[in-house]
């Protein structure tokens, strides 16, 4: 190949990539703009009004935590049957998730640690890891995304 062939094939595949970048945030815009949604459905509602004050006030992953959880389940199913972000909504949890499901679930778990007076997002990466049943390699790709974003210092 010529340097102008070259030239002109690297600035195709640079582009390319753009798009495909584009293309990847547009999806994840939609995720951002429609996120939860369900949770105002009159089968959510109720419940999310009803227990979400109470489990502000509790340490996530903690007994009291788990205990108080089971009062909002009946609405957690609806809701992780209804939303990709959540690892319950798969038969295999998060093994069947993809990049960007697992982008909108660490940005819930993140804003679901500001709504904690003692929320803290690594725990929170630790205490899934369990929950969730995910290797040392997953979790570390979401303690360094955490530190990229600058949600961990």
């Amino acid at each position: 190949m010529t340097e102008n062939e070259v030239m002109r094939s690297t600035v195709k595949h640079a582009n390319r990539v753009g798009e495909l970048m584009v293309d990847m945030t547009e999806k994840i815009l939609h995720r951002a703009v429609h996120h939860d949604e369900s949770k105002f459905s009159p089968e959510e509602w109720e419940g999310f009004v009803k227990y979400t004050s109470q489990l502000a006030k509790l340490t996530y992953g903690s007994d009291e935590y788990r205990e108080a959880l089971k009062n909002l389940q009946p609405y957690l199913d609806y809701h992780y049957a209804r939303n990709e972000h959540h690892p319950e909504h798969f038969d295999k949890g998060i093994k069947d998730m993809s990049i960007i499901d697992i982008l909108e679930m660490l940005c819930d778990w993140k804003a679901a640690t500001e709504r904690h007076d003692n929320g803290d997002l690594r725990a929170s990466i630790e205490i899934n890891s369990k929950r969730f049943g995910y290797d040392k390699d997953l979790k570390r790709l979401f303690y360094l995304t955490a530190v990229q974003l600058d949600w961990l210092v």
